[in-house]
């Protein structure tokens, strides 16, 4: 199995506070503090277990109420955002990219992994060896979510797109679920169902890309940006707490991840043996891997009509001070 995690050669962190400062300018009237914040934890997301469980941002913040709401899905995370239901949501880079293209005024602030978290899942009897293959097959995917757009990618480099299979659209739990069971011939896996998955079905990773799969990001709404400066300032520290926590305890990060997910330790392992928390700042790199992404978003129609995706990325991600900062 390969190192839990890879660390960069130099330790050039940011701090959460430069981020929250590219935000927006703290020359404004003295921010209110609000009295409830509330945010998302996913399984996908390690730090934001490690950030729950400790009550960093509770302790941050003492006179104000914290909630927490659990994420399925980069979908389910925006769609909280964009409702209300959280101020900070965890999702994958490009799921924030297509929400801001189709109207949702959302800023990313932070990075809280990158991680090769999704491939193509087939049973471990499966009669597939390529994408290509898979021409006329069910396909299980979460629309809306980063292995729904690493799915979409593959057919494109296979030759194929997506009116060539069927695409099947499940939450990610219930597309494992309808793998297993034979009702679909491959699944757009999401770790830790496709961790857990391979160890507990021996089903088998039919195709990686490591670069079509896309960081995770943590969002806010514009308003909030503008409104709440400081609050943010204080959740990506507390974030960072987090996150530095989860680098130094790489076994009890994984018996936490276990513990809140209800898989077992083996299955948590293998997750985070292909999790990278050592970058949480946004960069340049971040902006050119999100806008190859983008032909594909246009050319599938995933995205209003006339719509500059570049555009519209260069806004979602602000990297002034981080860029800066290197």
């Amino acid at each position: 199995m390969k190192p839990i995690f890879r660390f960069p050669k130099a330790r050039h962190l940011i701090s959460a506070v430069a981020i929250a400062l590219s935000l927006q300018p703290l020359a404004q009237a003295a921010e209110t503090t609000p009295t409830e914040v509330h945010l998302d934890y996913a399984y996908y997301s390690p730090v934001s277990l490690v950030l729950k469980h400790f009550g960093f941002l509770e302790k941050a913040l003492p006179q104000t109420k914290v909630g927490w709401v659990l994420s399925q899905g980069s979908n389910r995370s925006l769609e909280y955002l964009n409702s209300g239901g959280v101020d900070f949501a965890s999702s994958a880079s490009l799921a924030a990219v297509l929400s801001r293209a189709n109207g949702s005024p959302i800023k990313s602030v932070y990075v809280y992994s990158r991680a090769e978290w999704t491939a193509l899942v087939v049973r471990k009897d499966s009669p597939y060896k390529t994408v290509a293959d898979l021409k006329g097959k069910k396909i299980a995917a979460t629309k809306g979510t980063d292995p729904y757009l690493f799915t979409l990618r593959s057919l494109q480099q296979a030759g194929l797109s997506k009116d060539d299979v069927e695409l099947v659209h499940l939450q990610h739990p219930d597309g494992r679920t309808a793998l297993e069971k034979g009702d679909v011939d491959a699944w757009a896996g999401l770790d830790p169902h496709m961790a857990a998955s391979q160890v507990q079905a021996g089903s088998r990773l039919l195709y990686r890309n490591t670069n079509f799969n896309s960081y995770g990001v943590v969002s806010v709404t514009d308003s909030y940006a503008k409104e709440h400066p400081k609050t943010i300032e204080t959740a990506l520290n507390a974030y960072e707490q987090a996150r530095e926590w989860a680098v130094k305890n790489p076994e009890e990060l994984a018996k936490l991840l276990a513990t809140e997910s209800g898989l077992p330790l083996e299955v948590a392992k293998l997750q985070l043996s292909r999790t990278d928390l050592s970058s949480p700042q946004l960069t340049a790199k971040d902006v050119i891997a999100s806008k190859a992404a983008a032909p594909i978003l246009v050319s599938e129609e995933l995205v209003r009509k006339g719509v500059n995706v570049d555009q519209v990325i260069d806004q979602l991600i602000d990297t002034k001070e981080t860029v800066a900062r290197q």
